[in-house]
């Protein structure tokens, strides 16, 4: 069994992200919205601003009290669409319970869409014809072709079922000529399914959720999970003591899928600015 490690696969590709902007003299901005005082949020937009440094990406953070009406933050959204100095916008979820997440991603323009969350880009990735990919299922790819495993043709499960990795995950499996079975709560025989695969992705959000008697023996195992064990320690939806006896790579939790997830940012903020000089 090898351990999958995301922090240097993460650093590989924020160091092509820096290299490419000091070699051509890009300018490019990234604006991350953050509304409310939302611990773990305020952690993600402090760990973005770090890799924005890292990569010569210019950072504007716009910081709105938790009480910030849904009008208000439309009309930010705007002032940021037609701004040039930024590439990429960013409103970071979730928002307080009366702001319309859904309203206010629609109002991104899809081209500075960076987390590629608005509908025509979820639509473009669906028929393979797309300038964004969402950042964490992109980095999960980078993962598995870190291990320079062909994708082709191998049986691929992944569980969850979410906008934000599940469905997205499958399509970029898919279009990489995998056969994927996406499994959800209403999946029946759920370990059989599992055991199938020859790359597993679980995005479930429950600790300890994926076993040793869900796992085929030589598979790849990446865990998008993020949990908190009954002790408050940070772990996966994989029980890592258990599978990594059986599969040939596995990504811990933490310094695995997350640590992809900004790095991914950094390089669909580099597309945006690219794709908007042309």
């Amino acid at each position: 069994m090898k351990i999958i490690d995301g922090k240097s696969v993460s650093q590989a590709v924020k160091e092509r992200v820096r290299n490419e902007i000091a070699e051509k003299g890009l300018k490019i901005g990234l604006a991350v919205v953050i509304v409310g005082n939302d611990q773990a949020s305020r952690v993600y937009v402090n760990n973005k601003k770090k890799a924005c440094e890292l990569c010569g990406i210019t950072s504007f953070e716009y910081a709105l009290p938790e009480e910030t009406d849904e009008a208000q933050l439309l009309e930010l959204v705007d002032t940021l669409n037609k701004d040039p100095r930024v590439n990429g916008i960013l409103v970071q979820l979730p928002l307080p319970g009366h702001i319309d997440e859904k309203k206010v991603i629609g109002h991104i323009s899809p081209e500075k869409d960076v987390d590629a969350f608005h509908a025509v880009n979820v639509g473009r990735i669906m028929i393979g014809d797309y300038a964004f990919l969402p950042c964490t299922p992109a980095g999960v790819m980078e993962l598995i072709h870190s291990t320079e495993t062909e994708i082709s043709g191998k049986e691929c499960v992944v569980i969850g079922r979410s906008n934000i990795v599940g469905k997205p995950m499958a399509m970029l499996l898919l279009h990489e000529s995998a056969t994927v079975t996406i499994c959800h709560s209403k999946t029946k025989d759920l370990a059989d399914v599992c055991r199938r695969a020859d790359i597993l992705v679980s995005a479930v959000g429950k600790a300890g959720f994926v076993t040793a008697d869900m796992v085929k023996e030589g598979a790849i195992v990446i865990d998008v999970g993020m949990n908190r064990n009954s002790q408050g320690k940070l772990c996966g939806d994989v029980d890592f003591e258990s599978v990594s006896g059986k599969c040939s790579f596995i990504t811990p939790v933490p310094g695995g899928v997350g640590p992809m997830t900004i790095a991914m940012l950094m390089e669909n903020t580099l597309r945006a600015g690219k794709l908007q000089s042309l």
